[in-house]
């Protein structure tokens, strides 16, 4: 006998997808960290980390794309629910020992719903960017990590990644 599986929340009794009607939840504050990394060459670090690269401003640039992708994240990702962000962070920090850069993002709302794929699409994007940046000088880099860190707030409750 097979285990039981959880209910899918987003398909009906016919297997169709539709949006998930959250009108009735209640509103609470909700926020999500959510982390990943770019891994390059140590001299495509030491070029970002210089400020010399031919598109400019690696940081500033793919800061900004993850707070814009965070805002759009439901016209990207079907079935997510257009959400009022109180807060999008995001974080790039160089870590030499990848080497690369490690890209960190907070997303932040009250609201009926939780922001977990605001978050991620921020980390994305911003690692996305960081590539489009930086690919003239070297196309071998490579996208890694991207996770929930953790969640806090709504009626499944926190969540907080071991390791």
């Amino acid at each position: 006998m097979s285990p039981k599986r959880p209910a899918l929340t987003h398909i009906n009794a016919a297997g169709e997808a539709f949006m998930v009607d959250v009108s009735d939840k209640p509103r609470s504050a909700r926020e999500a960290v959510a982390r990943g990394a770019v891994v390059m060459k140590a001299e495509t670090l030491a070029l970002c980390l210089s400020g010399q690269a031919k598109k400019g401003d690696v940081f500033a640039a793919a800061r900004i794309a993850g707070i814009m992708a965070a805002k759009k994240t439901h016209e990207l990702i079907p079935l997510c629910h257009p959400i009022n962000l109180t807060k999008v962070e995001v974080e790039i920090a160089p870590d030499e020992s990848l080497p690369g850069l490690r890209v960190v993002a907070r997303a932040k709302v009250l609201g009926e719903t939780g922001v977990e794929m605001e978050a991620l699409t921020a980390v994305s994007v911003a690692c996305l960017t960081i590539y489009d940046m930086l690919k003239a000088a070297d196309r071998a880099m490579r996208i890694e990590g991207i996770a929930l860190v953790q969640k806090t707030g709504g009626k499944s409750g926190d969540y907080f990644r071991s390791g």
